[in-house]
């Protein structure tokens, strides 16, 4: 079954919740097309400069985080199993915003720039995959969400900013389509919501912002395994496998990805632990995901052309 969400004073929100109701309700197997905004809220491009307002959806409230689409219930979805989420196409709109400097932040501070706000207005060109700002400056596109997750079990609202084990504000920018996330279900029925459309990003997000853009289309295919259980975030990309790490800092977000990656490998490929190090340290890159979001991102990648293994990835080939 194919379904569509767009906008709408049921589908938004902008917080985290095992309280919030579905929006809809799909079984394993179903694929969901979006529409999602950018994560202001935004109702059209915001050019920035004195006295302009950003321009808004009539959702959005002072306390909203991130502008969320969903939740959308899987049927037959149980805490402890892992939800499979396929990105099957990500097209961004023709606008996007980057901001950068002009807030009170631990990294604004280091940079020097708390008191002096630059906004940039892209001019995006799905086509193309070509991005341009109003100062020339000219960047592919590689479109991905930086949101895709599920609520804590814990009732209540949490905020959409801090990434969690089961997904949230990951904002990796190798997320694109054609990859695969798992994900640890923490609440029956996973009440998955999607945001946060990122036209392009540098890991580390280091300016607190990537282009911010909606996305004119989102399409995701879900399923629940039993067979695949993880602790936090692990992606299959077209080309490498991909374990994340969240944590109060990047030695602790590190060594969970590598914990998740460790594991992995043993796993699909029967290694001892000592030999997955090993290998690990040969064939394995640590990359930052983000610095920005008071809880920080690591993630470890391991690539198909880095290391042959006697045998086939089985596990692998169910995407």
């Amino acid at each position: 079954m194919r379904h569509t969400l767009i906008p709408g004073n049921d589908s938004l929100h902008g917080h985290f919740s095992p309280d919030l109701p579905p929006v809809l309700t799909i079984d394993p197997g179903d694929t969901v097309t979006y529409r999602t905004l950018d994560c202001w809220w935004s109702a059209g491009p915001y050019p920035g400069g004195p006295n302009r307002d950003r321009p808004r959806v009539a959702q959005h409230r002072p306390d909203h985080g991130h502008a969320l689409i969903g939740p959308v219930a899987v049927r037959g979805a149980r805490a402890g199993q892992t939800l499979a989420v396929r990105i099957d196409a990500i097209t961004p709109a023709t606008w996007g915003t980057t901001v950068a400097g002009g807030w009170p932040s631990v990294f604004n501070q280091r940079y020097g720039v708390q008191e002096q706000p630059v906004v940039h207005a892209w001019t995006l060109d799905p086509e193309t995959m070509t991005g341009r700002n109003q100062h020339g400056h000219s960047v592919a596109l590689r479109p991905f969400m930086g949101v895709l997750g599920m609520p804590p079990a814990e009732p209540g609202r949490h905020s959409t900013i801090p990434p969690r084990p089961y997904g949230g504000n990951l904002d990796c920018r190798d997320l694109t389509a054609g990859s695969t996330l798992l994900l640890p279900i923490p609440v029956d029925d996973a009440l998955f919501s999607v945001g946060d459309g990122h036209a392009a990003q540098g890991d580390g997000e280091v300016g607190g912002t990537a282009i911010e853009c909606p996305m004119d289309e989102v399409t995701l295919t879900f399923d629940v395994r039993d067979d695949f259980p993880v602790t936090g975030p692990v992606a299959r990309t077209p080309d490498a496998w991909l374990t994340l790490g969240v944590g109060a800092s990047l030695d602790d977000a590190t060594f969970t990805a590598l914990e998740s990656m460790l594991t992995l490998m043993q796993r699909l490929h029967g290694l001892s632990r000592a030999d997955a190090v090993a290998l690990a340290s040969i064939a394995v890159d640590v990359r930052v995901t983000q610095i920005v979001n008071q809880t920080v991102g690591a993630h470890a990648v391991l690539r198909d052309d880095a290391l042959r293994f006697p045998h086939a990835d089985s596990v692998g080939g169910r995407r």
